[in-house]
């Protein structure tokens, strides 16, 4: 289980940066143009409030919590950003799922999160992002299949972050395993791996795929 539930103070995700400014820059512009510099100077004021208020909402970073464990099976949480194709990916996924012939038997479950955008969420527009995740799915488990590995799949909300939080509140994971395109084109899962490495309380491997070709 992850150790303590310790808090590590209140942390804005990268990814919202722009959305955040946007949403305090717009506002203050717009009332200098329509109201000059007074009007401007109490949206500025206004949105400095908006901004203490939202800080103090958040949550703070915790240790992930982590189901506790159910016998002597071994249980892998494989997340995956992207569908699981390379062959080399593959192997090291089904290296740790096999293990050695001493090994207790593995249960293996692969989770895609239906990623979203804020706009998205907004407008409820998730049906396209939960069809991704499913086509994701169906790839990542039928090439462990092939490779002889039999996996149950799930398709979970939110980020990459949110999905395997939640996951792991009922999934006595002993291991996580992250499938993620390269850092430079996978930035959702770069963040995500990084996030959660000093929080979870069980090991945490990243396997990146490339895609079919560098199979």
């Amino acid at each position: 289980m992850a150790s303590g539930g310790q808090s590590r103070g209140p942390q804005f995700r990268a990814r919202y940066l722009p959305l955040i400014v946007a949403c305090i820059v717009v506002p203050i512009v717009f009332a200098f143009y329509l109201g000059g510099a007074a009007l401007g100077a109490a949206a500025g004021a206004a949105m400095a409030v908006a901004i203490a208020v939202y800080a103090a909402r958040q949550k703070p970073v915790e240790d992930v919590e982590v189901a506790p464990l159910r016998g002597l099976r071994r249980h892998i949480l494989v997340v995956i950003s992207v569908p699981l194709t390379a062959g080399s990916a593959v192997a090291e996924v089904v290296s740790e799922a096999t293990g050695d012939d001493d090994a207790p038997e593995t249960e293996v479950r692969v989770l895609a999160p239906a990623s979203t955008g804020f706009l998205d969420r907004w407008a409820s527009a998730v049906g396209p992002a939960r069809e991704a995740a499913q086509q994701r799915l169906v790839v990542t488990v039928a090439s462990l299949a092939k490779a002889g590995v039999d996996a149950v799949a799930r398709v979970g909300d939110e980020d990459l972050i949110q999905a395997t939080e939640d996951q792991l509140r009922s999934y006595p994971a002993t291991e996580v395993i992250f499938v993620t395109g390269p850092p430079e084109t996978d930035e959702a899962g770069e963040e995500a791996v990084s996030d959660l490495r000093g929080r979870l309380g069980v090991p945490l491997r990243r396997v990146i795929d490339s895609g079919p070709a560098a199979g």
